[in-house]
């Protein structure tokens, strides 16, 4: 297969490619993705904002959309990172979609160090699959290219990041970091967590303490 997908800047196709080839053949979300709880300490639905002194450059500075957490651990989005720019064209003929040529650039996210070659699609709730994970009412999680095809064809969500990777946590570990001061919790919008202003959402998101979106 040849793929004429060409990125900039930040990673390579190579890399790029590999993750939405892998989206192409995973049946439904990340297990960690399972079962989201719905229960009040759930963070799901809510934003993770690094705080100025986390210093781990997988997520310094970052604002991580959560898609899960429960008593077996916790996964999120970052949104803020924008890894790499091509021709929607080109991506969707990787894998035999037709779209027209001025379909515009797709930006791909670096969603979060786990599992960096599996693709996810975080996008409104208007549009889902069956084995799409709703988060909630404004935004679900989808991981299968029957998605792109949808949005080639105008009939896709709304709203969309494409992300390679993700955020995971282990049973407890979330809880700890909570507790160490390393991550805001905010309230999410989908309107904040699909805009476009990647420069400055962390501070936005900092500013958001204690506000209801």
């Amino acid at each position: 297969m040849t793929c004429r997908f060409i990125y900039r800047p930040v990673v390579s196709a190579a890399m790029a490619v590999l993750a939405f080839v892998l989206l192409a053949t995973l049946p439904a979300a990340p297990a960690a993705a399972q079962g989201v709880s719905r229960d009040e300490s759930s963070l799901a639905g809510r934003l993770l904002v690094a705080t100025p002194g986390l210093r781990d450059p997988n997520f310094s500075h970052t604002v991580i959309y959560m898609v899960s957490h429960d008593e077996d651990g916790a996964m999120g989005i970052v949104i803020n990172r924008l890894a790499a720019v091509g021709p929607m064209a080109d991506l969707m003929g990787a894998f035999g979609i037709d779209a027209p040529p001025d379909a515009g650039d797709i930006r791909i996210f670096s969603g979060g160090p786990v599992q960096r070659g599996v693709g996810v699609i975080l996008h409104s709730a208007d549009y889902v699959l069956e084995d799409s994970l709703v988060v909630n009412d404004e935004i679900a999680l989808t991981v299968h290219t029957d998605i792109l095809a949808a949005i080639s064809r105008g009939e896709g969500p709304a709203e969309k990041i494409l992300a390679f990777g993700y955020a995971g946590w282990g049973p407890g570990q979330l809880e700890g970091e909570l507790a160490a001061n390393t991550w805001y919790t905010v309230t999410a919008s989908s309107r904040f967590v699909f805009d476009k202003e990647l420069d400055t959402k962390w501070q936005r998101a900092v500013d958001l303490r204690g506000l209801d979106l």
